[in-house]
C-alpha cells in the first residue's frame, strides 16, 4: 500500500524536528538532523538553512510496517500558504503538529481550513511537552474549540494494546447510529472497532491527538504506528494512468521537473503521455522517472498509483494539468495574493532581458502573477509577504546571478459595477467587421467573472460566438477608475453580427473589448480592496483598545466572546490598514496578544477616492482599452466615442 502523508503546522511548533525523528526511526537517515543546526534531511536549500523556517515542500519516501509512506514537509510561514496548498491537495492524510507551549496559532487554523476545504483526514500532535510552560489539555481544548470538536486524546499505541479503551468505544457509538447498535448489543472486538475508526477517520467525522517531544524522542513512534494502523489507502493500479501535476521545478542544468502524483495505472519510462495546454492536446514521450529524496533522488523504471513521480521529457505541461485519464481537467490551487511589489535591479541588467528568467518562476510559482509593464518597462510580482519577497531576491541571486530588491509591496485592487449595462462594440475598418453586444452585470463577490450566452444563431453563427467567450477570458480586463482587474461580472452575449467577406482575424476580439469598455462607460464603478478576516485574543483589560483600533482601521467586528480572563474579538479590515497590526497588538500586550488573518475577498475600497487619486489612471490614454467604436461608410473608417457610437449599431437598426 502506497500513502502519502502531510505534515503540517505554523512556524516553531517543531515540524521539522517531528519529520526528522520518523526518519531516523524508519532507517532513512543514520543521524538526526536539526533546524538550528543547519542539518536537517527535509530543509535542503541554503536559504531553508539560513533562515531556519521550510521554505519548499519536499519529500521523503520511507517504508514502514510494509507500506510505502511518501512524506511531505511543508512550509509553515503564511507567505508560502500557495506551496503548501498544492502539496495539501496531492495528500491521503496529514499531520497537524502544534506547540504545547504556544498552542494553536495563527496559521494553524489557515492549515486546517486548507485540509477541510480539500477533505484531507487529519491527525493531531501536541509537541514541546518537555517545555516550561507546556499546556496539553488546553491545546486539546483550543483544538476543539477553533478547529474540530470530535478529537479524541490518545496515550497508548493502539498497536501493542491490541485493545480499545472504553471511552475510545463510547466515543464513536455517540457519533454513529451503527456504531451505537453494535456497542449496545455488547460489540467490543479489538478487529471491529479498530475497521470502524478507519473508516470514522477516512470519512473525517472524527480525528486522533497524542503528545510528545519531537526533539527528545518521545511519543513519535507510538504516534505513527497509530498513524499507519488507522489509514488505509486504495492504490488503483488496474485502470489506465492518470495523474496530476503539482509542481514545476527545473534542475542546475535547466530541465524541466515535472512533478506529478499518479492517481491510478502505471507510468513507465518512453510511455506516452497526453495532456492539454492551451486548447491544443499534447502527446509526449517520458524520457525519465524520478523518485526524490529531500534533494537526491533514484531513477526508475516504472511507478504505480499513489506514487510521487519527477517526470522528464513533458515540455508544456502546468501546475494542475490533468494527465492521462484526467485529460481536460484543470485543478485550480488558490493562490490569492493581496500585495504585489516593482522589481529593483541593483545592476545595470535591463529588466526586458531579466524577464525570462521571472516566467521561469512564475511557472515554478503561479501565485506570483508575474507581469511586464511595457510603458514603463517594469516587472512586477503578486506576493503574499516582506518574508517572500526577502526569499525572492535571495533564489534569484542563487540561480540566475542577478542582484534585485523590491520596492515597497502595495495592495492590489480590483474593480467592478454596481449596476446593470449593456456595451456595444463594432469594429469595421476597411475590409474588417465584427459587431458586438454584451450586457454586463455585477456578480456576487468572489465569483469572478462568468459568461452567458444568449445570441441566437440566426444572428452571428457558433463559431463566432465561441470567439467572444475566448476573448472575454483570454486575458484579465482592466476597469475605468485606476486600471486594475475587472472582477466579480456576468457577462451575457446578446448578439452579434459578421461578414461573410470582410470578418477575419482579431475582429471579434476587438469588438468585444471595445462593446466591455463601453459598457463600462455608461456603468458605475467601484473599486474593491483586499480584506482580512481576523480573529484577535487579548487579555480583558485591552478589549477597549482593541475595538478602538479596528475602529480607527476602518474595520468591523462581531459581539466579542468571553474565554475566562480573556476575550476573542473577531471581524473584517482591510488588508491596507490591518497589515502591520500585528506589531501594534505584540508592543501594546506585551507579546501575549494573539492574532490571526487570513485574506477573505474583494470588498468595496473604504477610502475609494483617495486611492484613485493616489494612482492617477488615465482611461483616455491606455491604447489598449478603449470604447470607441470604429464604422465604415463609402470606402472610409471613421471612430465614434463610446456615448455616440450606439445610434449606428448595425444589430440595432
Amino acid at each position: 500500500m502506497i500513502k502519502t502523508i502531510g505534515v503540517l503546522a505554523h512556524v516553531d511548533a517543531g515540524k521539522t524536528t517531528f519529520c526528522e525523528q520518523l526518519l531516523y526511526h524508519t532507517d532513512k537517515i543514520k543521524s538526526r538532523g536539526r533546524v538550528d543546526h543547519k542539518n536537517s534531511f527535509m530543509d535542503t536549500h541554503y536559504i531553508e538553512k539560513n533562515r531556519g523556517i521550510t521554505v519548499f515542500s519536499d519529500q521523503a519516501v520511507i517504508n514502514y510496517s510494509g507500506c510505502k509512506y511518501y512524506l511531505i514537509d511543508t512550509p509553515g510561514h503564511v507567505d508560502f500558504s500557495p506551496e503548501m496548498n498544492r502539496a495539501i491537495k496531492m495528500m491521503d492524510y496529514a499531520i497537524v503538529i502544534l506547540s504545547a507551549v504556544e498552542g494553536l496559532q495563527g496559521h494553524t487554523e489557515t492549515i486546517y481550513e486548507f485540509l477541510r476545504k480539500n477533505n484531507i483526514p487529519t491527525f493531531f500532535f501536541i509537541n514541546k511537552i518537555d517545555r516550561i510552560g507546556a499546556r496539553v489539555e488546553e491545546v486539546m481544548e483550543e483544538i476543539k474549540d477553533n478547529l474540530f470538536e470530535d478529537v479524541y486524546y490518545i496515550e497508548k499505541n493502539l498497536k501493542h494494546e491490541n485493545m480499545l479503551s472504553e471511552e475510545l468505544i463510547e466515543f464513536m457509538a455517540e457519533r454513529d447510529e451503527k456504531l451505537l447498535e453494535k456497542y449496545l448489543d455488547g460489540e467490543r472486538s479489538y478487529k471491529y472497532w479498530i475497521e470502524a475508526l478507519k473508516h470514522m477517520i477516512k470519512e473525517n467525522n472524527i480525528s486522533i491527538c497524542m503528545r510528545g517531544s519531537a526533539l527528545l524522542d518521545d511519543g513519535v513512534v507510538d504516534f505513527f504506528d497509530n498513524v499507519d494502523l488507522l489509514t488505509h489507502v486504495k492504490n488503483d493500479i488496474e485502470s489506465g494512468f492518470g495523474g496530476r501535476v503539482y509542481k514545476i521545478r527545473h534542475d542546475k542544468d535547466g530541465a524541466r521537473l515535472t512533478h506529478i502524483k499518479i492517481t491510478t495505472g502505471k507510468l513507465k519510462v518512453r510511455d506516452e503521455v497526453n495532456y492539454i495546454a492551451g486548447e491544443e492536446e499534447i502527446k509526449e514521450k517520458v524520457t525519465q522517472l524520478r523518485e526524490y529524496n529531500a534533494d537526491k533522488y533514484e531513477k526508475v523504471n516504472d511507478l504505480n498509483a499513489g506514487d510521487m513521480a519527477c517526470v522528464l521529457g513533458l515540455t508544456k505541461a502546468n501546475v494542475g494539468d490533468g494527465l492521462g485519464e484526467l485529460l481536460g481537467t484543470k485543478d485550480n490551487y488558490e493562490s490569492m495574493t493581496a500585495l504585489k511589489a516593482k522589481v529593483i535591479f541593483k545592476s545595470d541588467t535591463r529588466p526586458k532581458e531579466a524577464l525570462k528568467y521571472f516566467m521561469i518562476l512564475d511557472l515554478e510559482e503561479p501565485s506570483l502573477k508575474v507581469s511586464w509593464q511595457e510603458k514603463l518597462e517594469e516587472i512586477h510580482v503578486h506576493v503574499m509577504g516582506v518574508i517572500q519577497l526577502e526569499v525572492l531576491a535571495d533564489i534569484i541571486k542563487d540561480r540566475f546571478s542577478l542582484d534585485v530588491e523590491f520596492a515597497k509591496p502595495e495592495i492590489i485592487y480590483k474593480e467592478t459595477i454596481k449596476t446593470k449595462t449593456i456595451g456595444y462594440g463594432h469594429f469595421e475598418p476597411l475590409r474588417h467587421y465584427a459587431e458586438v453586444h454584451l450586457k454586463i452585470e455585477p456578480n456576487e463577490s468572489g465569483e469572478g467573472i462568468i459568461f452567458e450566452n444568449q445570441c441566437h444563431v440566426d444572428m452571428l453563427p457558433i463559431g463566432n460566438q465561441k470567439l467572444v467567450e475566448k476573448h472575454i477570458f483570454e486575458k484579465d480586463h482592466n476597469g475605468l477608475l485606476t486600471g486594475s482587474e475587472l472582477t466579480d461580472l456576468k457577462i451575457t452575449l446578446l448578439t452579434g453580427r459578421a461578414s461573410k467577406l470582410h470578418t477575419s482575424g482579431g475582429d471579434f476580439r476587438q469588438a468585444t473589448y471595445r462593446a466591455l469598455r463601453q459598457g463600462l462607460e455608461k456603468a458605475e464603478n467601484i473599486l474593491l480592496e483586499p480584506y482580512y478576516d481576523f480573529k484577535i485574543q487579548v487579555k480583558n483589560e485591552h478589549i477597549g483598545r482593541v475595538i478602538s483600533d479596528i475602529q480607527k482601521y476602518h474595520g468591523s467586528f462581531n459581539e466579542p466572546e468571553n474565554l475566562g480572563d480573556n476575550v476573542i474579538i473577531t471581524g473584517k479590515g482591510p488588508v491596507a490598514t490591518f497589515m502591520n497590526y500585528s506589531m501594534e497588538l505584540t508592543t501594546f500586550t506585551k507579546g501575549k496578544g494573539k492574532l490571526s488573518f487570513k485574506l477573505a475577498g474583494y470588498e468595496a475600497c473604504h477610502n475609494q477616492d483617495e486611492v484613485i487619486a493616489k494612482i492617477g489612471y488615465d482611461k483616455t490614454a491606455d491604447s489598449e482599452y478603449i470604447s470607441s467604436s470604429i464604422f465604415c461608410s463609402k470606402g472610409k473608417s471613421y471612430t465614434l466615442k463610446w456615448d455616440e457610437c450606439e445610434k449606428e449599431m448595425h444589430c440595432l437598426r
